[in-house]
């Protein structure tokens, strides 16, 4: 019995060494056309959202470590596929405005920022005051794109 232990540790011990082998990306792109907010919104943006939904992503230790690095890096890639502030200018009218309003469903829902994330991220939990100033920004935003008219139709 001490034997299977000690070979079981040792092919466990084998095993996450060969898996930290795996490679991982862990790039941050160029930021291409960064959105624009008031400082107040941006500051809880920036520790709430970047890590996952900007080319600024903050790789901690732990993103280095596998296997917890393949869900790091995942997250990022899918969090920036469907949300990447840092190309936000890149973004049409229509996609920012259903942008804003996801924005805002995702956080009084209470899936953003994720729960995964918040377990090391304790600074980045939406209180009620930074929801409400979320929520008050992105109507705002919205509305002034409501506003716009289209420059080919007027309408």
């Amino acid at each position: 019995m001490k034997k299977f232990l000690l070979y079981g540790t040792l092919s466990l011990g084998g095993l996450f060494l060969l898996i930290q082998l795996v490679p991982v990306n862990r790039t941050n792109p160029p930021i291409t056309g960064e959105i624009q907010v008031p400082l107040a919104v941006k500051k809880i943006l920036k520790t709430s959202c970047y890590d996952c939904h900007s080319n600024e992503t903050r790789w901690p230790w732990y993103s280095y470590v596998a296997p917890i690095s393949w869900l790091v890096a995942y997250d990022v890639k899918e969090g920036r596929r469907e949300l990447n502030f840092s190309v936000w200018q890149t973004y049409t009218t229509k996609r920012k405005k259903k942008k804003f309003k996801e924005i805002w469903e995702e956080i009084a829902k209470g899936k953003m920022p994720m729960g995964v994330y918040l377990l090391t991220h304790k600074e980045a939990k939406m209180d009620t005051a930074k929801a409400t100033q979320i929520k008050a920004w992105t109507e705002q935003e919205t509305k002034a794109l409501s506003d716009k008219k289209h420059p080919k139709t007027g309408k």
